[in-house]
């Protein structure tokens, strides 16, 4: 079963924490952090997204940049922006979306773990992501983000974050945009370190690659430690939230298409049709799994693709995502690789569909495709059976704050 453990919080003094609480490094590009960050020296933008400090052509992997984001780092705990608890604590953190509420118990898991897939994955990273927040690790010797897992839903921790979020906040503000972020110090943390330490396994919902930066600089921070150290350094734990899995949702990850591959609209409809029920519709989001809304020259249809009992109890081959790839996107447009042919891109369910109206009515792609979302079981049993999820299969939302609570490796 994976290790948990209360940490030595490093946090903002709790009059400054909506300024520098910030989203995560890898939700915006350069120039949206700038624009966030834009008039707050205080935005944690500065520490998990450094090249906001540098003219915009600045190569983002430059040393100088990692040593920009240690020094912003340090002024802020030298400002006395961030202070360090004098003890461990776990937290619960809440965050509010139109409505929709999930709470998490933040704490640290074990680098080996991970390693050891008591924590499971259901991504692939690249390495070159990988080397990036693993320079930025070491650099700034503390996990600056959390990573984001889940866990099959138990009455008992339930009732005990019910319990200890009854009581005032430590930090309760709503951001610029509209999400609610509710943070609570639990005194006491031994309860809830029991207690998820006997849920058998974890999922990475998201952040697949600051959970495998964190291994990879925990291990070298490791290595320089007399024989090793002891396994229970700071080095080797890294900066997590637990959320029970039905309180979180997992939305549509969509996608858009260059061209038509050479089909007329007439031929590619045609097509279409061939696989299932295709029908004009009015509404552009599916209403089931094997269904798929395409908009195709203006108009949008709803396809309706009936299971296959070859695949049904296949955990990987029954994903929409999958059925897309297999039936559709392969053998019609011609993708055969969707990780890297250029003519197909993604659109986070966040955007909606009118982003992707936005992208082909009025911008240069051809075809959008709306998808049904991935649910949390189906992730999970991807998970248990040691496969990995076809390339952008899910979308988390509300996201993770960084800089609410930062973990130092020492």
């Amino acid at each position: 079963m994976p290790r948990i453990k209360a940490f030595q919080a490093l946090r903002p003094v709790e009059e400054l924490a909506a300024k520098v609480a910030s989203v995560p490094y890898d939700v915006v590009n350069r120039d949206e952090a700038a624009a966030l960050a834009d008039g707050n020296h205080l935005s944690f933008l500065h520490v998990v997204r450094p090249d906001i400090d540098f003219p915009p052509q600045k190569n983002p992997y430059d040393a100088d940049v990692y040593e920009k984001a240690r020094a912003n780092f340090q002024k802020l705990i030298s400002d006395g922006v961030l202070k360090q608890d004098g003890d461990d604590h776990v937290f619960a953190y809440r965050q509010i979306m139109n409505g929709h509420s999930q709470t998490g118990i933040v704490c640290c898991c074990h680098i080996d773990d991970y390693e050891n897939n008591l924590i499971l994955k259901h991504e692939k990273t690249r390495k070159s992501k990988e080397d990036d927040r693993t320079r930025h690790v070491l650099a700034l010797n503390a996990n600056a983000g959390p990573v984001f897992l889940t866990y099959r839903g138990v009455d008992e921790i339930n009732a005990k974050v019910t319990e200890a979020t009854a009581g005032a906040p430590l930090y309760d503000f709503t951001a610029a945009d509209g999400v609610r972020h509710t943070v609570w110090k639990i005194e006491g943390s031994q309860p809830f370190v029991s207690a998820l330490s006997a849920v058998p396994v974890f999922y990475i919902a998201d952040g697949h690659h600051r959970a495998a930066s964190a291994w990879r600089a925990g291990n070298e921070l490791r290595r320089r430690l007399p024989n090793g150290g002891t396994g229970n350094e700071e080095c080797n734990w890294f900066l997590s939230v637990l959320f029970p899995s039905d309180q979180l949702r997992i939305l549509a990850y969509n996608r858009i298409l260059k061209d038509t591959h050479g089909l007329t609209i007439p031929n590619l409809l045609e097509k279409l049709d061939a696989l299932g029920d295709l029908q004009r519709t009015d509404n552009p989001v599916p209403d089931a799994p094997g269904s798929f809304c395409f908009l195709i020259d203006h108009v949008w249809w709803k396809l309706t693709i009936a299971p296959d009992p070859l695949y049904v109890k296949d955990p990987i081959k029954s994903l929409d995502v999958s059925i897309l790839e297999r039936l559709v996107l392969h053998p019609i447009f011609g993708i055969e690789d969707v990780r890297t042919d250029s003519r197909i891109d993604f659109v986070g369910g966040i955007r909606g569909t009118a982003e992707l109206e936005k992208l082909c009515i009025g911008g240069d792609w051809a075809v959008a495709i709306s998808m049904y979302p991935t649910t949390l079981d189906q992730l999970m049993a991807v998970s248990d059976a040691g496969e990995i999820m076809p390339p952008k299969s899910t979308w988390f939302e509300p996201k993770l704050r960084s800089g609410l609570l930062v973990h130092t490796l020492e």
